[in-house]
């Protein structure tokens, strides 16, 4: 068989996978065991990034030991912009090369050459798929363009896992939320109930909610999810000082806390270890209330359904407090009933 009707075969075989019901780490680990079944080699390794949690893991790999040690982040991140530059990196002679990390690992690992490629998701890096040779190699442009056309499969496999997983993530966050609001009129509790279920959905450091307060123009803390008592107590949150524009009705996503001139408290949020924000409106009825905050430990965009979703959850949470003013209300005019109907028992 050709190598080029091998790697067509392989190719196939995983974008068969793709369209079936199969895990996400059973579609990496057989997109590992196809790069060295159609290119040969030693081994094979694919990573994943999460600079949320400063971490660089191998999420699927074949032929390395349990005692090989990867780089870490850090070695990695001076790495990305060349690898994204060039398309690939190649380390002709791993034991020696001065810019492989761990080079007394690889020898006794008997690792000669490695080919890495990209993982990309929509054009945003993601991680890299790794090629180990126990000889010294040279790859041809095909090896090359083949292992990135697996890297690009494995970017999809997550891609598709990410989706499947969001969706079940967002309606489970809507049936708790909505629960909540059925089973309690404790507007606190629903509250903090959202925004630890939208910190964790979106990924981010932590979440709050404050209402306004229209005599002092302030923002009141009402819930809290991953922020330390100190941020918290930082001192009163002006309402026109602090990301205003949300409180006009639209979603604002603040790039660099520390440096943008519409963020109180910017030594506090760089302590705090806050980068991005994302802010939206609570509306009760068509009148903003108070804001949804999202806080980042890293520079990040957000895309449209995330802060789709995050509008659309604050939206639920105005309704939340709707309700409850609803309630108070009724319950405060049938006591009034009450003691009037009472006052006037005498003309039965």
């Amino acid at each position: 068989m050709t190598k080029q009707n091998n790697y067509f075969r392989t190719i196939v075989k995983i974008g068969l996978a793709l369209g079936t019901t199969l895990e996400r780490d059973k579609i990496l680990q057989l997109i590992v065991q196809g790069v060295l079944e159609a290119m040969g080699g030693k081994a094979a390794c694919l990573f994943l990034m999460d600079e949320e949690k400063g971490t660089y893991v191998p999420v699927a790999q074949t032929g390395l030991s349990k005692n090989y040690v990867h780089a870490g982040l850090a070695h990695v991140k001076k790495e990305i912009p060349l690898l994204l530059k060039k398309g690939c990196l190649h380390f002709r002679d791993a034991a020696s090369d001065p810019g492989v990390e761990n080079r007394e690992t690889k020898r006794a690992e008997g690792i000669a050459s490695i080919l890495v490629v990209p993982v990309r998701v929509k054009g945003r890096f993601i991680g890299t798929l790794s090629l180990y040779t126990a000889k010294v190699r040279d790859f041809s442009a095909e090896e090359i363009e083949f292992l990135t056309v697996l890297a690009e499969q494995g970017g999809v496999a997550v891609e598709t896992a990410r989706l499947v997983e969001r969706l079940r993530e967002n309606t489970r966050i809507f049936l708790d939320l909505a629960a909540s609001i059925n089973s309690s009129l404790d507007i606190k509790d629903i509250l903090q109930t959202l925004s630890c279920k939208v910190s964790q959905a979106i990924g981010v450091k932590a979440a709050s909610i404050r209402l306004l307060d229209e005599e002092s123009n302030t923002l009141k803390l009402v819930a809290s999810c991953g922020l330390s008592e100190k941020y918290l107590n930082k001192g009163p949150i002006s309402a026109e000082k602090s990301i205003a524009e949300a409180l006009k009705g639209k979603p604002v996503v603040v790039r660099n806390a520390s440096t943008d001139k519409g963020v109180q408290y910017k030594k506090e949020k760089k302590a705090e270890g806050i980068v991005t924000i994302l802010s939206v409106p609570i509306k009760s009825k068509e009148r903003v209330i108070g804001v949804l905050r999202l806080y980042s430990a890293v520079a990040r965009e957000f895309t449209e359904d995330e802060i789709l979703l995050v509008t659309a959850l604050a939206y639920q949470g105005g309704l939340a407090i709707q309700n409850a003013g609803l309630y108070l209300m009724l319950k405060s005019d049938m006591k009034e009933l009450k003691d009037e109907i009472w006052s006037h028992r005498c003309w039965f």
